[in-house]
């Protein structure tokens, strides 16, 4: 009887985020992948930080409004991980524990990044917060997409015009940094991938979205064990 129960334990699912600047193509990669998973009669969580969450999607909005232009890096820092923390307890460890397996547009790779780097808070205080308030938790595979900064910025203002029909939208406090800021971002994330080389996986985001996407897919098909297949 208990090695039937045993049985009936799913295995822990896998955690995937997918790191990057803004307007480097994230969400065009994560739609491309979870089709590929899904079509593979794999069952995919697909998340967004800040985000995922009712309470979370509310604190996106702070964040991402440029009303909140003169917010504290701190409080910045702070309202990141309530975020996070309240997408954890909600979403990302019910789906693991159920064995799904959960995509997720940024994590606290990108805290470190933006809010330690571009921010200048250092690594220390963001380290130290994800291990008090989200049990230091790591994805199983993290895909850096490197992208140019100067292109990837415009980018990411271009879309956020056209969603909102030649105005300058909400969701663009960040996108108005200076260059200085994302080359900071930038470099941080590069940091975090040498000092973190067994999760984190660089893949070269200048060329097309398709060449992106097969670098992408035999990267996740390797951790998931999957037969390689590049559409």
């Amino acid at each position: 009887m208990l090695s039937a129960m045993i049985l009936l334990v799913p295995h822990r699912g896998k955690f995937i985020t997918i790191e990057g600047l803004d307007g480097c193509g994230k969400s065009t990669q994560l739609k491309k992948l979870e089709k590929v998973l899904r079509s593979d009669g794999l069952d995919v969580v697909v998340t967004r930080e800040p985000g995922g969450t009712a309470t979370g999607e509310k604190i996106r909005k702070v964040l991402l409004d440029t009303g909140t232009a003169n917010l504290s890096p701190l409080a910045e820092l702070a309202l990141m991980f309530a975020s996070r923390a309240q997408h954890l307890k909600e979403v990302i460890q019910p789906a693991l524990n159920e064995g799904k397996i959960v995509l997720c547009d940024r994590f606290t790779d990108s805290t470190e990044a933006y809010q330690g780097g571009g921010r200048k808070l250092g690594s220390e205080p963001v380290l130290a917060l994800h291990r008090i308030l989200c049990g230091n938790i790591q994805p199983d595979l993290t895909i850096l997409m490197d992208s140019d900064v100067a292109a990837s910025v415009e980018r990411a203002r271009r879309r956020n015009s056209a969603a909102n029909n030649g105005k300058r939208g909400d969701e663009n406090r960040f996108e108005q940094e200076s260059r200085g800021f994302f080359g900071r971002v930038r470099s941080a994330y590069l940091a975090i991938a040498g000092r973190e080389s067994q999760r984190v996986a660089v893949v070269n985001a200048r060329g097309s979205a398709d060449e992106t996407h097969k670098q992408i897919l035999l990267l996740v098909k390797k951790k998931l064990k999957l037969a390689a297949r590049t559409a």
